[in-house]
């Protein structure tokens, strides 16, 4: 006997589900939200991932960072209104040893960090106003969007002049350029000559400056170095309760760019070795990108295979759904089978009648999860404020997963309904 076509197959496979429409339903919708989650959470975990590696790569990935901290404190209250000076961080010292005697360190830049409030008439707000040098915007890649950056001639000229980043420009002069404008910075006022396309905002940022507890605050005001010395020296006073704290630090932070990627691990050997030696207390820290570039991919890679494989566990489910349903299916059946059997059909013509059914079943709801993954991270991006990126390669791969499914766990199935005794099929009743 001649078997049927495979499109009369398929045509029968699908109508033996359509006579049970709820129970087919119920099966896909397995397949349909395993498919769903392992795309939205790779989007997810993809976009979070991109995110944390753009802001590294913002810090110039041939650069490392020296940076002042603040070393911990003694708590020990007192009822008297004191006043303390706290020494500590980086100093001019550590900047002449790194520019002047480390091979492979092609530029250094210092910068300062001054406590201050900025403010434009009535609207103000506390971003970091950092005193820095013209070559700063070179060595961290930072775009002038508008204006020029801090120059030579400002330094030359101790000018009051500052650059904003968009964030700032954006919060005091909501309805036109700040260029040319006057903005008070503490008691001094500086003309605003340009502005900065913003780093990557790091959520829970606060549109007034304050930091975020991931990190510091995208809204960021530039000013001479020369200028910051000559106005705010290395004392700054900061109020607490009870108590007057003043702090004296004469770099908040060192950057200096390494001229090639492999002298990297040698130049940031060298800098812990020269910090260890000199500080006496733990007031520094070093932040080399490229380590944290690296450590981040590997991250993602690690991230993405446990998202992955959390998300596959849904498919699982789905595929053990697809099992139960077929074997449920070839027990009600079971007389059909031996009809046909009787009638001349071969046992690869049941199984593949039953595998029909299971790959309709799995790419039908591989179809649909496929196009509701796709459509999650919209929705996750738009009410969770949260970067999602789809990769071509995670709806390709889920499709492919869930059809592997269908097959898989319709092959027993089928082959039970294969192996039948034609004539114990007939007697069932």
């Amino acid at each position: 006997m001649k078997g049927p076509s495979l499109g009369r197959t398929i045509r029968l496979g699908v109508s033996s589900l359509m006579l049970h429409k709820l129970r087919s339903l119920l099966t896909t919708l397995g397949v349909l939200f395993g498919t769903s989650s392992v795309i939205a959470m790779l989007a997810i975990g993809e976009g979070a991932s991109e995110e944390a590696q753009e802001q590294i790569r913002q810090l110039g990935s041939n650069n490392i960072i020296l940076r002042s901290v603040k070393p911990r404190e003694d708590f020990a209250s007192s009822s008297a209104q004191t006043t303390r000076v706290n020494a500590y961080g980086l100093t001019e010292a550590d900047l002449a040893r790194v520019s002047e005697t480390f091979p492979g360190v092609s530029r250094v830049v210092p910068q300062r960090e001054i406590y201050e409030e900025v403010r434009f008439g009535d609207r103000a707000m506390n971003p970091r106003v950092m005193a820095t040098m013209p070559v700063y915007r070179e060595i961290t890649n930072r775009v002038v969007q508008e204006g020029r950056f801090i120059s030579d001639s400002d330094m030359e000229r101790v000018a009051n002049v500052c650059v904003l980043s968009d964030e700032v420009a954006h919060y005091l002069f909501p309805f036109n350029s700040p260029l040319g404008e006057q903005v008070k910075i503490g008691a001094d006022y500086y003309t605003v000559v340009g502005t900065l396309l913003g780093r990557v905002r790091l959520r829970g940022d606060d549109p007034n400056g304050a930091a975020s507890p991931e990190g510091k605050s995208s809204a960021e005001v530039y000013i001479p170095l020369e200028t910051g010395r000559k106005w705010y020296g290395n004392m700054q006073v900061k109020m607490r309760a009870g108590s007057r704290e003043m702090e004296e630090v004469e770099l908040h932070e060192i950057i200096a760019e390494v001229n090639e990627p492999e002298n990297i691990p040698m130049v940031a050997a060298a800098c812990r070795e020269m910090l260890s030696r000199n500080h006496k207390q733990p007031d520094y820290e070093i932040i080399v990108p490229l380590e944290l570039l690296l450590r981040a991919e590997e991250t993602k890679r690690i991230f993405n295979i446990v998202l992955g494989s959390i998300a596959s566990i849904s498919l699982l489910v789905g595929g053990i759904g697809i099992m139960n349903v077929m074997l449920a299916t070839v027990t009600e059946r079971t007389r059909e089978i031996g009809i046909r059997r009787a009638l001349g059909a071969k046992r690869r013509h049941i199984v593949t009648q039953f595998l029909v059914e299971t790959i309709v079943l799995s790419v039908g709801g591989g179809l649909l999860g496929v196009a509701l993954g796709l459509l999650i991270p919209t929705i996750v991006e738009h009410t969770a404020d949260m970067r999602t990126i789809i990769t071509p390669s995670a709806p390709l791969l889920a499709f492919l997963i869930s059809a592997g499914v269908g097959v898989i766990f319709g092959l027993y199935p089928a082959w039970r309904a294969a192996n039948m005794d034609p004539v114990e099929a007939l007697r069932h009743e």
